[in-house]
């Protein structure tokens, strides 16, 4: 297994309303987010360069963050808890089918924390027999 990951960034905002208001993430605040991909494939499926996948290609990925989720308040763009674990979750369903190789995403809110949703690596070669 071959695996590769790339590093991006947003600021966003949130509030994790199902908390006890005495927990203060009830209330608004905000974080400076990490988010890592990971994409990886067997040996045997990579590229004719070598490449799990062509990082240009992720590009597409950090437009859209800029474009959804930066300076944005994550209540108002996701439909569940703007947890780390569900921001992995619900980045992870909207991107698995562009990116088939997407093995896992990585939520950090503070330099110490990270969320992370992972899946085993899709096969992409048939076995002949």
């Amino acid at each position: 297994m071959v695996s590769i990951s790339k590093q991006f960034h947003f600021s966003a905002g949130h509030v994790l309303d199902t908390l006890p208001s005495s927990h203060k993430c009830a209330r608004v605040h905000g974080h400076n987010y990490v988010v890592v991909v990971e994409l990886a494939a067997h040996a045997n499926d990579l590229t004719e360069a070598g490449f799990v996948r062509d990082y240009g290609d992720l590009d597409r990925f950090k437009t859209w963050l800029d474009e959804t989720l930066d300076h944005r308040h994550l209540n108002d763009v996701m439909d569940v808890s703007p947890s780390a674990e569900n921001l992995a979750l619900w980045i992870f369903t909207r991107w698995s089918e562009e990116y088939p190789e997407l093995t896992a995403v990585w939520v950090s809110e503070t330099p110490r924390t990270w969320a992370v949703y992972r899946v085993e690596p899709r096969a992409t070669t048939t076995a002949e027999g």
